[in-house]
């Protein structure tokens, strides 16, 4: 990095409380385990000094500071890291209970953290959400979701913070979704309010039990991975197309499409992004090839090659 650059990013990070890490490797906050450094890691205390950062790394002179806000999940950071500022949300962890079935949530909560807290309260709508990783501001923007329920179907309201440092609150009708796809205004979801439905705290513990076994059965949860790779066509599952082009089991390096579930791949110790890239670029060649349909990403690609 340049002295020039390092000038202007201590610049931007200047009296922003909360953790500052040099040259932080990202495969250490990617559930993928794979990711070059980052020039600067900041965590932010609150969502004051979040702010903060917002407004310096805009200001920046010259031109605003490149600035990622990062969840872990569903992300491949490639091998020559990021340039400018990554943050993690992971210290806006407040969880609220509004009235007896809405909820408003900090967007560094966990997702399965808040569907715990639903359970506990005797609210159903977020029994899906046990067990996907990542956090609730991460999971908005995505529209997170399993064949079960997304976040959509119960999302109300949100907080953003836009690109001046001010917070705005979203409606429903500020916000569109689709299939692990949203349409946003320009900011940092920093809080989501939900609607749920009262209901048996048994019922919900049942249904969240069925959940976890079902993943535990057809997913690779002990290995290193960043959830679904593909989105599913209409009609099919991406899974069952790279399983029939022969794809399931394959390996580049330590990367592997899981043997237990064919739309994953899995780090084995040792995989790199340019590995996982390879795996990926193989298989939608594959299935095109000899089925025709064009799979979709769903996971997302950030940073540079080495």
């Amino acid at each position: 990095m340049k002295k020039s650059d390092e000038k202007v990013l201590c610049e931007a990070i200047q009296a922003v409380e909360g953790e500052i890490r040099w040259h932080e490797p990202l495969s250490l906050h990617t559930t993928l385990k794979i990711g070059g450094p980052a020039d600067v890691l900041v965590i932010p205390k609150d969502l004051e000094a979040l702010a903060r950062l917002v407004r310096q790394a805009r200001k920046a002179p010259g031109r605003p500071v490149p600035l990622f806000v990062m969840g872990g999940s569903n992300l491949l950071v490639r091998d020559g890291g990021m340039r400018g500022i990554v943050v993690k949300l992971s210290r806006l962890q407040r969880i609220t209970d509004l009235d007896e079935t809405r909820i408003e949530a900090e967007g560094g909560v966990p997702l399965s953290r808040l569907a715990r807290h639903a359970l506990e309260r005797g609210l159903s709508g977020l029994e899906f959400a046990l067990g996907i990783p990542g956090t609730v501001g991460g999971a908005v923007v995505m529209n997170a979701g399993t064949r079960e329920g997304e976040m959509s179907g119960v999302l109300i309201g949100a907080r953003i913070l836009e690109p001046n440092g001010e917070v705005r609150t979203l409606g429903r009708e500020d916000m569109e979704f689709g299939y692990r796809w949203s349409r946003l205004p320009p900011g940092v979801i920093v809080g989501a309010r939900l609607k749920l439905h009262q209901a048996g705290r048994a019922d919900i513990r049942r249904r969240m039990a069925g959940f976890i076994d079902q993943r535990k059965a057809t997913q690779p949860l002990t290995l290193p991975n960043a959830g679904s790779i593909f989105k599913n066509p209409d009609g099919t599952f991406a899974a069952k197309l790279v399983e029939t082009v022969g794809m399931k089991g394959h390996r580049i390096g330590d990367a592997q499409v899981s043997e237990r579930h064919a739309n994953f791949i899995v780090n084995l110790g040792r995989a790199t992004a340019k590995d996982v890239l390879k795996l990926i670029r193989l298989i939608g060649k594959r299935v095109e090839k000899e089925t025709g349909i064009t799979l979709e990403l769903e996971i997302r690609i950030v940073g540079r090659d080495r």
